[in-house]
This record gives C-alpha cells, structure tokens and sequence, in this order.
C-alpha cells in the first residue's frame, strides 16, 4: 500500500468521492449516524475497497492515533477482519468463519469492523449465513459489504444494511489522477482513462503496461476481421488465449513469491527437497492459486467482453449520426465503416449476444464455447 501522509490519514487515498467521504466521516464522528452495517456500491474501478478501509480505520482509530489507522490501511489491525475472495464466489466456510469473528469484541480500537469486498460473489446459501449477523450485530461491531450494485445482493441482505452509492468518475478526472500516480504521459493516461471506461485500477494498469495495451488492441482487431466461422474458431481461441496471457502476467510473479516466502518460513532452502510432512502446506498454497488462477481468467474474459461491448456500443453510436462520445478513437475508421455496412439492429443483436454470453459463462460455459457462438452472431453481418 503506499504511503498515506499523516494529516490525510485515513482518508488520503479515497479520491472523487466528495458526497460518499462527507457521509462516512459524520457517521465516524457520531454515533448518532452510524449504521451498524453499510452497503458501499459503485461501478469498478469507482473506489468502494479503498473507502471502505479508510472509513474503517476512521472507526477502528482514535482521532489522531496514525499508526493504528495505518495499521488498519495495510489489514493488520487485529481489529479489523477483511473477506475478499480469489476464486469464483465466497466460501460458505469463509462466510461462517467471519460471522463467528464479527461477536468478538473490539481488543484494541473502538469497533471491530468486518469488510466485505466482494460481496456480490456470495451464492444464496452463503448469503444467509450473513443475515442473522447483520441483523443483530454486537453493539461495537460494524459491518462493510462492497458491490458494483444493490442488485447484486440479496433482498434480505439489502434491508438489513444502509447503502451508500459512488459516483462514476469522469474520463478527465481519472487522467489526471493517473498522471499524478504514475507520471505517464498525458496523452497516454486519457487514452488508458477513456479505454478503460473510467475503472481506475484498470485504466492504471493500461497506462503503465503497454503489453496490457497491445492484447486489448489485438483483441479488438480480431474480432472486427472475423468474416465467417473459419475466423470465429480461430479468433475464439485466441481471445481466451490473450485472456490466459493476461491472467498469467496479474498472478505468475505472484504465486512465485507466495510459494519461496512459504519455503523460507519452513526452512527448506532454493532447491532443497521438500520433506513429506510440508507437502500438504504446499499443496494447499497451490490449490489456492489455482482457484485465483481461474478467477482471474474469468475475470480477463469478462474485460475482453466490456471492452467489445463498448467497440460494439461506438458503431451503435456512429449509426445513429454520434461521434462526439466515442470509446475506442483508435479504431475510429474501422468503426465508421462497420456503421455503414450494418443495420442498426444487427448491432443491438451483437451487444444482445454479448450480454448473453456473459450470462453463459457465469454459468461455467466452456469460454471458448460460448465466445465461438457470439463470434458467429458478429460474423453473420459481416461480407466474407
């Protein structure tokens, strides 16, 4: 985590959210406000992790006291349990373990605060786990669930908590944070802003990769080339493929690191023989990063999708006589000749197609499956 200046703590790093930060800071000052459970919401990339840990550690710390609110910031304060998931949902045992932590009382700070991150990937079993905790929490125990929407919880869920929903950044805005996090170029950063749909996170991550950059480039360009089912094959493989590559690139460097520190702290040294009574702890790591591995696919198929929905929204946009608001300028002539030679209704039935195939894969379709059956929707517009 970078470093957050004392007299921003612990608010430093929550940026464009003026209306959000004003209603937690008065819920952090006054009991009288405060919610024993919150619900933050907000498109990705808007935010919702990075205000909920700091609206945390303003519950957590006592006015003043940095050190325990950079304690909180960085997830270790005993007083502070967190839940974020690396696979595809929670765990109904993840769930049951942090609602048996939530009775425990505060050891050190003046709550105990239990964060959500991914609240949105609970199944309804797991959901219910949460229901009697949120609705009957200990007295000094505040609960933070985090989502892209309301919508993506439960009805049960949503009564039981106060929702607090973030605004979408613009592309300007995001730019410059970017340029002052990073020091990209500028042009640079409003083409990462704009391509990235405002996600800060991934906006951040296209500035500084160019790799990054040049798959999402190549994505683009190969669905726009496919002209018959030959192509849709063959470019359905090549997206999981650059998916793959992408997954890979988050999490290899990574796993690496987890698996040495794990060897270290059980003293086998680089290259040594790993004793049989370790192997399940190594066994269990591995199993881990598996299950990220499969999210992170997961999730760099779902980007490759919203990146072809706004390619797919900017020829909508072209055949209704709009070019002010354009996504992907790079592609701008691509994209105007493809305006010309479909109908409108052709183009609302790719982006029908898409959202289609997101419902499929989230329904564990084989990706490359379902990516070839939307390629074909694409296809059948095009002249071979």
């Amino acid at each position: 985590m970078p470093a957050v200046a004392a007299s921003t703590l612990p608010w430093g790093d929550v940026w464009g959210q003026d209306d959000a930060l004003a209603q937690l800071k008065a819920a952090a000052d006054d009991p009288a406000q405060l919610a024993h459970a919150w619900l933050i919401t907000g498109p990705p990339g808007s935010g919702r992790s990075t205000l909920a840990y700091a609206f945390a550690a303003a519950l957590i710390a006592e006015p003043g006291d940095d050190a325990a609110m950079h304690q909180v910031l960085a997830g270790t304060h005993p007083d502070l349990t967190a839940l974020r998931t690396e696979g595809v949902i929670i765990s109904i045992k993840d769930a049951r373990a942090l609602v048996e932590r939530s009775y425990f009382s505060p050891s050190l700070g003046r709550h105990r605060v239990m964060v959500v991150e991914d609240a949105d990937r609970m199944v309804e079993r797991t959901s219910n786990v949460l229901l009697k905790a949120l609705e009957e929490p200990p007295e000094r125990t505040v609960w933070i669930l985090c989502a892209p929407s309301d919508a993506d919880l439960l009805p049960t869920i949503r009564s039981r908590v106060r929702t607090l929903r973030l605004r979408e950044p613009e592309v300007d805005d995001v730019a410059r944070l970017i340029v002052a996090r990073t020091g990209v170029d500028e042009a640079v950063a409003e083409q990462s802003a704009r391509l990235a749909q405002r996600h800060i996170g991934m906006a951040q991550r296209l500035a500084t990769d160019a790799d990054a950059r040049a798959r999402r480039d190549e994505t683009l360009r190969r669905v726009l080339s496919v002209r018959g089912v030959g192509d849709a094959v063959e470019t359905a493989a090549r997206i999981v493929q650059l998916a793959t590559d992408d997954a890979t690139a988050l999490t290899s460097e990574r796993d690496d690191l987890e698996r040495s520190t794990l060897l270290r702290t059980l003293g086998i040294g680089a290259g040594a023989a790993v004793p049989p009574a370790v192997r399940g702890q190594l066994s269990a790591l591995a199993d881990d990063q598996k299950r990220r591995a499969t999210r992170s696919l997961r999730d760099g198929i779902d980007r490759v999708l919203t990146d072809l929905e706004s390619m797919f929204r900017d020829v909508l946009m072209l055949q209704l006589g709009r070019s002010d608001d354009l996504i992907n300028l790079e592609l701008g002539e691509e994209l105007t000749t493809l305006a010309g030679a479909w109908t409108p209704g052709h183009t609302l039935s790719v982006l029908d197609r898409i959202a289609a195939t997101r419902t499929n894969l989230e329904g564990n379709a084989a990706p490359v499956l379902a990516l070839e059956s939307m390629l074909v929707t694409v296809a059948s517009g095009r002249t071979p």
